[in-house]
């Protein structure tokens, strides 16, 4: 490999030359030396990670087509929630493939991101409209989860009078039962699984999970069911398939309280398992309650309306243990996706390819009765269940479908499932046919384009076709040409700030470099176009890759054995310690249920552990802002026969190396318990330290951050979870496709291993890094957060340092006294470094009214500079005020952030110039990101809370010419 293809310095910021400036900035002679000043010597790693030498972009690309020729492309008929569809390209083009989309964070500051929320509005609209439901979430990570989610919304609702048992039709998806049951068994829940018709209401009845269409494909009127359980105080749950919903009723129409699934076939590749956006709507008495993400409708500092997140009092990270979710990511690059899929078609779009499917497997049905099959369901939407009554026809139709390339799904041995889906067309079609024909010995006759059209049409009774409209605001039937679509996309992507245009420095976010080879492959077919439940024999490439990332991970991390399977960091928590949890049950100490966790943990943590059953009791930390080891010591002594685990993240969410930390994994283990230890930070420590060496159990690695998944907008992620040899057994298992350990109980997601096609993305990046240029990385974080951690002493003051005045990979600046001297609160700052070009670092987390900084090693030293140059410039301007040479009132701070039309106006009342405004530093004069609406108002969004596209009225007046 040549110098000049090296991937390692692309990924790295900083060159030779930046470097030696930089460590004369922070005062230390040499890399090794900041690091040995960092990083505690009794947890240092000897020798260097074992990981091979890395490759070239281009040497690493021919090793994915290598990899990928292993995967067979067959047409799937499976179903079971997962499709084939057409992602138009200009979808696909523009945002799938588009850092502009893929590279922004999540929405909290929304002022900059005004196209993402949009896009948002459009999808909850979207799912609102096709669901009948109230309100409707930003997305969940996929219908198992959501339905789960369902399932525990519903029982903190439920009524002083009813128990704890929730029933589960029988005829739901296996996977989503399987996830079900997960969730239950923590929170004492009881889980019955059976025949809806035959439910026996009783007291101890809660709620009711059932699927439209359910799993075989029939379509059930559940009028009378969702009657009969409202009367009896019971709360109906429904699994919706999005796409049937435009032919078929809604289900808020015949009276569930809750609808959830999969938006994965508006145009989502299937990607062996996701990632997809799940949906989940309900009635709007239940806002509050609802898990995820909600995108609200308020108005900014100049009266015009501004999307933000909603009601995000609810969350986990303000809740903790006492959120009834731990969900810390939603999907939302994919529900962009989703939505604007319907933008592009339309109702009528969507509309057609509904019937398309439907008229497809009315025609397959038909014909297949002509040659003597039973298709048993009365009402299907575009599943066919099949009875041949004969295992020996079953396997010859087995055959002859594997044969032309052809998955169909195999209940037993006398029945088959056939699901149609949009990209099924009339040749495919005599296909099927020609497959059950053959295995009877029979000539199939092939049908004609004039029995297609004229023949086989949706004929829905009442009661289950759908009557009502869908779609019908404005932007669902403009944008259906690609220059109307590309357009609007290209307006949208135009209000967000990506890594694309700036750094992204938020503490605990790891906002690096996503390279565009490590993107590249997730979009070839031989990846994304697989479904999760292909035999094994197909799927080979697939196998390569998770051996080999499960390997690469265990290197990094010390630990035995990885599970895939969590699909967000909040997820692999959970499925951390679920594995304690079953680890203790196996050897009868069900007793240890208390989960100690330190004040200054993650949200998600808390919340995990409460899902995962156990019992919260919080830590101290030191003035230091240190694991308090006295309080920690006498805890442990105080539980040491409930002692369950103890939750810390490494380094600390403080930013800093505690030298501790090995004496308090000691002592955990010494009171019986295990060390869950939280990955968000692994970013510093991959190659100088491991969990393992430091003492965990257990630890959850956001690929999301550490290893370049893009947040995609606040999401997708994947958690995987890496464990030590005795709690290798209890990974997660699946219900459908073995995975897991030898004692796996059930699954945390839907797909067995979750967003299958984005880990490639880690694997590239790991495997264009290779071992040595991992443990550079990492020195590079550091160096880069210590360099800013210099430039920055004397105007602010870092929160807290190491023993020799060292932060880790991020910082916590402490802006807590300007309130006092100038009247500046954080958010202030915030919304100021906007008119400067750049993304607020995380604000007031983990302590109120500060700012936390992580620059990550991908950024180079003058974006570095500009960040810093933005900062102080920042800090003098709360130095006129605090001197009184600007309004403590009327100044630039607490009026940021400045948008271009408050800026040419013919009026100008301010008290500082228009100039200093919107042109803080020369550069911005030159690449001036603007932001689209003046700060928005937070208190009035949650008080009217609209959660959709506005009224069509309201529409119209606003874009009247």
């Amino acid at each position: 490999m040549s110098i000049t293809d090296n991937f390692e310095r692309r990924h790295i910021g900083p060159d030779a030359h930046d470097v030696e400036k930089m460590l004369h900035t922070i005062g230390v002679e040499s890399l090794d030396q900041l690091i040995d000043e960092t990083v505690p010597s009794k947890i240092r790693m000897q020798p260097p990670l074992d990981l091979p030498v890395g490759l070239s972009e281009r040497e690493m690309l021919a090793e994915l087509k290598k990899m990928a020729s292993q995967n067979k492309i067959f047409k799937s008929y499976i179903g079971m929630g997962y499709y084939d569809c057409v992602t138009p390209p200009v979808i696909l083009r523009n945002i799938m493939e588009n850092p502009g989309w893929y590279t922004a964070y999540t929405p909290y500051q929304a002022e900059i991101a005004q196209g993402r929320l949009e896009a948002l509005i459009n999808y909850q609209t979207m799912v609102m409209d096709l669901t009948g439901m109230g309100i409707a979430n930003a997305s969940l990570l996929d219908e198992g989860t959501a339905a789960a989610e369902a399932m525990h919304m519903l029982w903190e609702l439920r009524g002083k009078d009813k128990g704890n048992t929730f029933f589960v039709s029988e005829n739901c998806f296996p996977q989503t039962i399987d996830v079900v049951i997960t969730r239950a068994n923590p929170l004492g829940i009881k889980v019955v699984i059976g025949d809806h018709n035959k439910i026996e209401f009783n007291d101890d009845l809660f709620g009711i999970l059932v699927q439209y269409p359910d799993a075989k494909g029939s379509v059930e009127n559940y009028f009378d069911l969702c009657t009969k359980a409202h009367e009896q105080g019971v709360t109906v749950a429904v699994a919706a398939d999005l796409l049937s919903l435009t032919l078929l009723t809604a289900p808020g129409e015949f009276g569930a309280d809750v609808v959830v699934g999969s938006t994965q076939r508006f145009g989502v590749p299937m990607g062996f398992g996701g990632p997809h956006a799940a949906y989940f709507a309900t009635k709007d008495d239940f806002k509050r309650q609802m898990p995820g993400r909600i995108i609200g409708v308020s108005i900014d500092s100049y009266g015009n309306k501004a999307y933000r997140m909603a009601l995000q009092t609810r969350e986990q990270h303000i809740r903790r243990e006492k959120a009834t979710s731990n969900i810390c990511t939603a999907q939302v690059l994919l529900a962009v996706m989703a939505g604007m899929y319907a933008v592009y078609h339309g109702s009528e779009g969507i509309k057609n390819i509904g019937k398309q499917v439907n008229t497809n497997a009315r025609l397959v049905s038909a014909e297949l009765e002509k040659l003597g099959y039973k298709q048993t369901n009365k009402h299907f939407f575009d599943t066919l269940y099949i009875e041949t009554g004969d295992t020996q026809l079953t396997s010859k139709i087995r055959q002859e479908a594997l044969v032309r390339h052809i998955n169909l799904r195999y209940f037993d041995g006398h029945a088959i499932g056939i699901s149609i889906d949009e990209t099924t067309n009339l040749n495919d079609v005599n296909e099927l046919i020609s497959v059950f024909a053959k295995a009877k010995g029979i000539n199939a006759v092939t049908v004609g384009n004039i029995e297609y059209n004229d023949k086989y049409k949706s004929d829905y009774p009442a009661g289950i076709a759908r009557q009502s409209a869908y779609l019908t605001h404005p932007v669902f039937n403009m944008h259906h040409s690609e220059t109307e679509m590309l357009r609007y996309m290209k307006s949208l992507e135009n209000k967000d700030l990506s890594l694309a245009h700036s750094m992204i420095p938020l503490g605990s976010c790891t906002m690096k470099l996503n390279a565009t080879t490590e993107m590249i492959p997730v979009t070839w077919p031989e990846f994304g176009g697989l479904h999760p439940f292909a035999p094994a024999d197909q799927v080979q490439g697939y196998y390569q890759l998770f051996k080999e990332l499960e390997q690469q991970l265990c290197v990094i991390t010390g630990f035995h054995s990885v599970s895939l399977q969590p699909n967000s960091g909040a997820q692999g928590e959970y499925a951390g310690l679920l594995v304690i949890r079953d680890y203790f049950k196996d050897r009868g100490e069900t007793h240890r249920t208390v989960a100690l966790i330190p004040q200054s943990a993650h949200g998600t943590n808390p919340a995990s552990a409460v899902l995962a059953g156990m019992r919260v009791v919080v830590t101290r930390t030191d003035e230091h802002g240190n694991i308090d080891v006295d309080d920690i010591r006498q805890k442990a002594e105080q539980y040491k026969d409930e002692l369950a685990c103890l939750m810390v993240t490494y380094p600390s969410t403080h930013g800093v190396f505690e030298e501790s930390i090995r004496d308090i994994c000691a002592l955990i283990h010494q009171y019986g318990g295990q060390v869950y230890m939280d990955g968000a930070n692994m970013n510093a420590q991959v190659g100088l330290t491991s969990p393992a060496l430091i003492g965990a159990d257990v630890c959850h690695l956001n690929l999301h951050k550490t290893f370049c998944i893009p947040h995609g907008g606040g999401g997708p992620g994947m958690g995987p979870i890496g464990v030590a040899m005795h709690l290798a057994p209890y990974l997660p298992g699946h219900a459908v496709v073995k995975t897991g350990g030898e004692k796996a109980e059930h699954a945390v997601s839907a797909a067995p291993w979750g967003s299958a096609s984005i880990l490639l993305i880690s694997y590239v990046y790991i495997r264009m890094m290779g071992g040595e240029g991992l443990t550079n990385a990492t020195k590079f974080a550091i160096l880069n957060a210590n360099y800013i951690k210099a430039r920055l002493d004397g105007y602010y003051s870092t929160l807290y340092s190491g023993k020799n005045g060292r932060c880790a990979h991020e910082m916590i600046l402490d802006t807590r006294k300007f309130k006092n001297t100038a009247g500046v609160e954080v958010e202030d700052i915030a919304k100021r470094l906007m008119d400067y070009g750049f993304h607020a670092p995380t604000v007031s987390f983990p302590v109120a009214g500060t700012l936390m900084i992580e620059p990550t090693e991908s950024e180079p030293k003058p974006e570095l500079d500009r960040f810093c140059d933005a900062m102080i410039s920042i800090k003098k301007e709360i130095d006129e005020i605090e001197l009184g040479l600007s309004d403590k009132v009327d100044n630039v701070l607490k009026n940021a952030p400045h948008t271009a039309a408050s800026l040419i106006t013919d009026e100008w009342n301010h008290k500082y110039s228009r100039q200093k405004a919107a042109y803080p530093m020369d550069w911005s004069k030159t690449n001036k990101f603007w932001p689209t609406v003046g700060r928005v108002n937070n208190t009035f969004g949650d008080r009217n809370l609209i959660c959709s596209c506005p009224a069509v009225e309201e529409y119209e007046e606003q874009h009247a010419e």
